[in-house]
Formats: structure tokens, sequence, C-alpha cells
């Protein structure tokens, strides 16, 4: 029986967050064992909307996505990025709880906010980010509903100011921690050692900002979840190209590595034979 967010963060060990930007990924995902999913906003509106994440995309469109890869994986547990609230961090939540994730992440980036590992970020001030967080935590109807409160101040303030955001989205009611972009293994073990006994989050991009760490450290460091946010969409985006430049080639003759197609018509779920 799948386990709700709130149980896997009750239990010991590390909890592996992969990314997913769609309904399949997302059930592809859950089908290669994946006990929670994260909705990755830089992979929503990238494979969505076929443009970079850069607030180009509003909240509706965000909201529909939560509630169809929550319906691809339920009972599994959604976790949902929210970027940095979208001008209304309460209502965005209420939102995301109803269309049945079970996180939300919300940020401190001004908008237009960026991905958390491009150049060019700016956050708000302290106290309006801790405000955010505060009108999140209060507008859920449950606590079972996590708040996961994200900063990206490493980026333009350094470590310490985002350790003291991060006390102070502890103390606006965040259940998660998510320091962003922290660039090396010093820096991870640091933030571990400050929050003991907080739930946090280590964000793995690949070619990104933070050291790839492995999970043994990261468990050692003191983190929660490990997130791999966009490693399936990149690998899916060279899957693309390949497969369209075979099939647009003069000689194509129908071959190339694919799933099968009843084998594809299972992984949606179609009843019975595929044929």
């Amino acid at each position: 029986m799948a386990e709700t967010f709130e149980t896997l963060l009750a239990r010991p060990g590390l909890l592996v967050l992969p990314g997913a930007y769609d309904a399949l990924s997302a059930r592809i995902a859950t089908r290669a064992g994946a006990r929670a999913v994260y909705m990755t906003g830089f992979g929503v509106v990238g494979a969505s909307f076929g443009v970079p994440d850069i607030g180009l995309i509003g909240p509706e469109q965000m909201i529909e996505r939560v509630a169809a890869i929550a319906a691809a994986i339920a009972p599994l547990p959604l976790v949902a990025d929210g970027d940095n609230g979208h001008g209304d961090a309460a209502r965005l939540t209420e939102a995301y709880e109803r269309a049945g994730a079970q996180c939300i992440q919300i940020e401190d980036q001004m908008s237009p906010k960026r991905c958390g590992h491009m150049d060019g970020k700016e956050v708000v001030a302290l106290e309006e980010a801790a405000a955010k967080i505060r009108a999140a935590a209060t507008a859920r109807a449950s606590k079972a509903f996590k708040i996961m409160a994200r900063t990206d101040a490493r980026a333009t303030h350094g470590l310490d100011e985002a350790l003291r955001r991060g006390e102070a989205f502890l103390d606006a009611g965040a259940d998660v921690l998510f320091v962003e972009a922290p660039q090396s293994e010093a820096e991870l073990r640091k933030i571990g050692e400050s929050f003991r006994g907080t739930p946090l989050l280590a964000n793995l991009v690949e070619d990104g900002k933070t050291p790839w760490a492995s999970r043994a450290a990261l468990d050692n460091f003191g983190f929660k979840l490990a997130l791999y946010p966009i490693g399936a969409l990149l690998a899916a985006a060279e899957r693309l190209e390949t497969a369209y430049r075979a099939l647009l080639a003069p000689d194509y003759a129908g071959a190339m590595p694919r799933a099968s197609f009843a084998h594809f018509n299972e992984i949606v779920g179609l009843p019975g034979p595929a044929r």
C-alpha cells in the first residue's frame, strides 16, 4: 500500500525524488519503483510549452499539470514545484492541495523567477519571503499537506543568509527546507549541521552548480530528500532528437530503439489486449 508523503518523511533513511514533467513520465517513474514523485517546473514549462524556466508560464497552467500528474500516480504522493507562489502563495497552496499534491515547494525569488541553477537570480526581502511561507502554511486544509520552503539566497547573498532564511521559514511554518545550489561538499555539510532534525532536500542537477554527492554522503550530512529533477527530461530530449532524426531519414524503415505499442498501452493503463 502506498505511503503518504508525511509518512515517508517520518521514516529513517534518504528518500529519492525523481523529477517528472508530465503524467506519462510520472507514471513511468512509479513503475520503476519511485515511492514519491516531484513535479519539476523546469520540466513542465520546457516539455509542455517549449520555453525556458524564466517565469513565462502562469499558475493556472501549473495547477492543471499538478492535477494530471497527481491523478496519474495516485495514491503515491506528488511533491509539486510552486515556483515563487505566482503572486499569491495562499491561493496556489489551496489549488495544489485540491489538485491532489501532498507538498508544495515555494521559493523566495523575485518575479520573473529563473531556474535555480541559472545565473541572474534575485530574491525578495526576507520578511516578504517568510510571509509567503506563513500564508501557505495557514492556507492548507490539512497539516498532512506539507510546505517545502526553498531559498535561492546562496547565489545572491551567500550561504549564511540562506541559512538565516531557512530558520525564518521554519518559524513561519515550513515543514521541509530546500537551500538551492550550495557550491561545495562543505556547504552541503554545513546545511545539514545547521538544521539537524529538519527534513532537508538536496537538489542534484546534471551540469548544475552543486557538486554531485553520493546518497550515502547526503544521508550522512543529514539530508532526508535527494531530488533529481531533470535527469529524465534531459535523457528524453536526447532520445527524441535521435528518434526524429531517424524517422526523417530517407531510408527510415520503422525501426528505432523504442517501447512497443503494446507496452506503451500497458504503461498508460489500457485494460486488456492492446489490439
